[in-house]
């Protein structure tokens, strides 16, 4: 029971913290407009054409946090709050998915092996779902026969598919967050004093990818450790 507490319930009440947080400071600096009134919209365009970026388009999502940068489509997509909005959060949201087009124009090697990922990762999110959910129970009334070993052989190679995608996604999200910030500085879209409270956005942001990590790795050991078992007791 103290194991399952450890791998499962720990890093899903580390999860609901960070998500906690993301909304906190998200909702937080919304509310804070940045002096120099720029949109969202505007922010990511002039990250980009510092950057000689021009044929990515920028468009409007529906959603909350929807914010994402397709590098296959090469489309920024903004969530309405952050394409229109000036606070410090859309602002800061904005620039930092202007960052993923950064890191697309110089070639950024992590983010590279990330797509090169994508599609393994959309195979293995189904098994490991299916697993975590059906399979254990599954594998345990199979005990150690064969069926229920591939059962959780299936299991451990998805979440280590997934495991090493969020892994990789890490430094991604790090770097884009970095050059977001320092161009919003260095193009005088933001000041000094103003990035506490982008900081605060993108690195409560920054947080729910490492919580989504622990997770998955929390799920990956206790998963290996009902395996060991099963095969000591074959």
């Amino acid at each position: 029971m103290l194991i399952w507490i450890s791998l499962i319930i720990v890093p899903l009440l580390f999860g609901l913290y960070a998500q906690s947080r993301v909304t906190s400071a998200y909702g937080k600096n919304l509310q804070i407009p940045s002096r120099g009134r720029i949109t969202g919209r505007e922010a990511a365009a002039a990250v980009m054409e510092s950057a000689g970026i021009h044929d990515v388009e920028i468009v409007e999502v529906e959603g909350d946090l929807s914010d994402h940068f397709d590098p296959t489509k090469k489309r920024l997509a903004l969530s309405s709050a952050n394409y229109h909005g000036s606070s410090l959060a859309a602002v800061g949201v904005a620039a930092h998915e202007a960052g993923h087009a950064i890191q697309q124009k110089v070639g950024y090697a992590m983010m590279k092996f990330r797509q090169t990922m994508v599609p393994a990762v959309q195979i293995a999110s189904p098994v490991a779902w299916g697993v975590m959910s059906f399979g254990i129970l599954l594998a345990s009334l199979l005990g150690a026969k064969a069926l229920g070993i591939v059962v959780l052989q299936l299991g451990v190679a998805a979440l280590l598919v997934i495991a090493l995608f969020q892994l990789v996604t890490l430094p991604v999200e790090f770097d884009a967050s970095r050059r977001a910030k320092v161009q919003l500085v260095n193009l005088g879209i933001l000041g000094q004093d103003e990035m506490k409270g982008v900081n605060e956005t993108l690195d409560a942001a920054a947080l729910t990818y490492v919580a989504a990590f622990v997770a998955t790795l929390g799920n990956l050991i206790y998963l290996l450790m009902i395996l060991s078992g099963n095969r000591r007791n074959d």
